[in-house]
């Protein structure tokens, strides 16, 4: 994997998934692996511990573009969810993105009849058991600042038709997000920009006057190096076509 823009082997193989993420949203040729043309496969453990930062966007050219994934893709998930499951101590958005994970998953491969459906416990099928959705009543009240920079983190499960708490919140809490987003841009934090851009671009409702569009040009002008930037920016400018349709 090239390391040039990366300072460890973990950080390389991230770099790289993105990149193919981002190459597979602009192509929309998703049924290419991503994971394979990175040259990652379910027995690379560096390349499962990459898949499992990505989350869920690892699949998000299937999901947007609404096709299956290549079984290759599907099965670096599948294992990263089990290699890496949350430690009964860890922060809630890392519950939350592994929710998203195996509610990814299931998506694609539904669970045998009679078992239990999404929005209370969700299992892929393949062995990562079941997984109830977290408690997301901590976003509620969180400080407008606050409540970004954690939206950003979980920008993943900022897709379209994947209700949940998470996304509720945002919709109840556009305008908060549209601070947040001039913040980021403010800051030149350009990953929570992209994050909450992507966000805005999903939910809808942010005021006229910020100028997302232009705005998420911007940011990924300014932050294109990154290439997870660069897929926030790109699946915020799908949904929003799609929502102009």
């Amino acid at each position: 994997m090239d390391q040039t823009h990366a300072s460890s082997p973990l950080a390389g193989a991230v770099h790289d998934l993105a990149t193919e993420v981002v190459l597979a949203l602009r192509s929309g040729d998703h049924l290419a692996t991503v994971c394979g043309a990175a040259g990652i496969d379910e027995e690379n453990r560096t390349g499962i511990a990459a898949a499992r930062v990505i989350g869920a966007d690892l699949l998000l050219p299937s999901v947007l573009y609404g096709r299956h994934p290549h079984p290759g893709d599907v099965a670096v998930l599948d294992r990263a969810v089990r290699e890496f499951p949350p430690k009964p101590d860890a922060p809630a958005a890392t519950a939350w993105s592994h929710w998203h994970m195996i509610s990814t998953l299931q998506r694609f491969a539904p669970p045998p009849p009679g078992a239990t459906g999404p929005g209370t416990a969700v299992g892929t099928g393949t062995g990562t058991g079941t997984y109830a959705e977290p408690d997301a009543a901590w976003l509620e009240n969180a400080p407008w600042q606050s409540f970004t920079h954690q939206l950003s983190v979980l920008a993943p499960l900022a897709v379209p038709a994947a209700p949940s708490a998470v996304q509720r919140a945002a919709a109840d809490r556009a305008v908060d997000l549209a601070r947040g987003f001039v913040r980021a841009v403010r800051r030149r934090d350009w990953l929570q920009a992209a994050g909450a851009g992507r966000w805005l671009a999903a939910i809808g409702g942010e005021p006229a006057t910020l100028g997302l569009e232009r705005g998420l040009d911007f940011v990924e002008l300014m932050g294109g190096h990154d290439p997870r930037v660069t897929l926030h920016v790109r699946a915020a400018r799908l949904m929003a076509e799609a929502r102009a349709r």
